[in-house]
């Protein structure tokens, strides 16, 4: 499998380039601020991009859309609950394929409605659900405590801890980590009820 880490964008985004290294078909998440630096990377590996593929909605993970879809023809594949144009509708437990490399999708409510994680060969693209040593930010519109809340101790903990996390942010001491790690260090994880999550996340 074909992985690329992508830093861009002054808010210090990661976007990624997924792609099948045999059949050479590509998916890029989250893409924003440098399209070309993300285009480029997709000329020198020659891939043929099926798909973009959004983590959630927000100005600063779709911003490159529209240039990647003129650029490759790709279609836009978002969470059926995601309210901006979308080529591919996804819901939980979906998997989008690239050949031999096949993208299993988490919807993971939190930080938007739409929000989802995607599992790829042992990988664990978050988005701005987990960071490194930190969680997305619930006070935004559409965000929603309860939610993240789920997200986080109900589905993303129960994932195998040997995934490596890919955040949608370059926010934490390591550009990506382990879940087994965060689940050790990332004080967001701490156990906690619901109760005390909701009290905690909206502490200032």
């Amino acid at each position: 499998m074909i992985l690329e880490q992508i830093p861009v964008g002054e808010l210090r985004n990661f976007s990624y380039v997924i792609g099948d290294e045999e059949r050479r078909l590509a998916a890029v998440v989250d893409p924003a601020w440098n399209v070309p630096k993300i285009l480029e990377i997709i000329k020198k590996n020659q891939l043929m991009v099926r798909y973009v593929i959004n983590t959630h909605t927000h100005h600063d993970h779709v911003s490159g859309n529209d240039l990647i879809v003129s650029e490759t023809g790709a279609k836009i594949v978002m969470h059926a609950k995601a309210k901006l144009r979308k080529d591919v509708s996804v819901e939980d437990g979906d998997v989008i394929s690239l050949g031999k490399v096949q993208i299993k999708v988490i919807h993971t409510p939190g930080h938007t409605p739409e929000s989802i994680c995607l599992i790829v060969d042992g990988t664990l693209i978050t988005g701005d659900t987990l960071f490194v040593g930190e969680c997305g930010r619930t006070d935004l519109p559409g965000g929603n405590a309860a939610d993240m809340y789920n997200s986080l101790f109900n589905k993303i903990m129960s994932l195998d801890r040997d995934l490596k996390v890919y955040p949608g942010h370059d926010y934490g001491d390591r550009p990506c980590s382990t879940l087994g790690y965060e689940v050790e260090t990332n004080y967001t994880l701490k156990p906690r009820t619901v109760e005390e999550f909701l009290k905690f996340i909206s502490e200032p």
